[in-house]
This record gives C-alpha cells, sequence and structure tokens, in this order.
C-alpha cells in the first residue's frame, strides 16, 4: 500500500463552453478498472445524445492500468490530452469523462486538444484534491495517574486521537503516519517512563485537502 497519493475528492461534475461547443467533465475515484468501466458508461447513459463521451483512468499504485478513448473525435485529441492531465497532476485512482455537445464551430486537432484538456483540468480544480496518507492506528493502555500529562500532549500533537476509551485503565487509540509510527512508540513510552501499553493496530487512510 503506498503511505500518501493523490486523487479527486469526490465525484462530481464542471462545465465550461468552448466557442458554443458545452464540454462538461466527470470525474470520479476508480480503484479498479471495472469501477471505472462502469461510470464511463454511466455517463454516456446520461449524455446519450450528446456528440461525445470522452474518458480516461488511470488505476493502481504504479497506474499500471491506464486507458483513453476518443469516442469518436480525432485519434489523440480527446482521450490522451484527458489521461495527460490525471498524470501531470499525479493522480491515482482517478477517472474522466468529457461529455462535448457540439456548437457548430469545428476547433481543429489543436483546439480539441486544449479543450479537452482543460475542461478536466478546470473540473479538478472545481471539485477538489486530496492527499490520502496512510496511517497505523496505534492503541495506548495507561493507568488513570497518567491521563492529564498524557491527554494535554496528545491534544497539543500533531496526531489525530481516533477515540478514547475509559476502562479499568484508560485505552487511546491515535491515527499516526505509517511513516513515524516507530518514533510515535519511542515518544510515548518516553512520556509515560515505560508505564504504557502500546500496540500498532490496523491500517487506514485518512484524507487531507490538497491545493
Amino acid at each position: 500500500m503506498l503511505s500518501d497519493y493523490l486523487t479527486v475528492k469526490e465525484t462530481g461534475q464542471h462545465e465550461i463552453v468552448i466557442d458554443k461547443s458545452r464540454f462538461i467533465a466527470h470525474i470520479a475515484r476508480a480503484t479498479t478498472e471495472e469501477e471505472a468501466i462502469s461510470f464511463i458508461q454511466s455517463i454516456k447513459k446520461e449524455h446519450n445524445s450528446a456528440t461525445h463521451n470522452c474518458s480516461a483512468y488511470l488505476i493502481g499504485e504504479t497506474d499500471n492500468i491506464q486507458k483513453a478513448n476518443d469516442d469518436g473525435e480525432p485519434s489523440g485529441t480527446a482521450g490522451v490530452p484527458m489521461l495527460e492531465v490525471l498524470k501531470k497532476r499525479e493522480l491515482k485512482d482517478t477517472v474522466a469523462v468529457v461529455t462535448r455537445y457540439f456548437g457548430g464551430i469545428k476547433l481543429g486537432a489543436g483546439g480539441l486538444i486544449r479543450a479537452y484538456g482543460k475542461s478536466v483540468s478546470e473540473g479538478l480544480n472545481h471539485i477538489g484534491v486530496v492527499q490520502r496518507q496512510l496511517h497505523q492506528i496505534v492503541h495506548i493502555t495507561v493507568d488513570y495517574t497518567l491521563l492529564g500529562k498524557m491527554e494535554n500532549e496528545l491534544r497539543n500533537s500533531v496526531y489525530p486521537i481516533k477515540e478514547m476509551n475509559y476502562l479499568d485503565k484508560v485505552e487511546i487509540q491515535m491515527y499516526v503516519p505509517i511513516k513515524e509510527a516507530d518514533s510515535f512508540k519511542d515518544w510515548i513510552t518516553d512520556l509515560t517512563n515505560a508505564q504504557s501499553e502500546i500496540e500498532f493496530g490496523e491500517e487506514e487512510y485518512l484524507e487531507k485537502g490538497h491545493i
């Protein structure tokens, strides 16, 4: 699993008009090729009267699945520039469909390449991009005598608290970036003078906004 990567924030769409043609970018996450194809088909069904529904997607930790489709536009003028925008923005697991309603003015090959690329780029700016960072859930168990000091330090740290359970002892769950798990464990050990139980739990992605 990647320690962190960028992807689209959520499923969304954004429309621009170029020389009277409407270009509607539809962008979503897709972790499998089946998900990407399903999304493309749903857009084609929704916009079955459109002149073109061009698409591009890249999937996998190493972008091992990449596809681009011009859907009737001149070869290389739609799907490929769309895919290039996704790659330039360093996105993972993302699918884009640009629906075009022809406005009567031909754009030429260069104009089409710019239009489809711009549609995806502005669509991403409108919908948003997030960074997904892999975290280790760290379980800490301490006596109540250490709670005051511990809670103050944890709440003032950069690490989010997942939950706190007040049982026979205090059980605290923290989100810690996977790369920092060992150093975090050392910090807690020092903080509690080795009077805590620390266990590494499951791994989970957290998301934060990205510019």
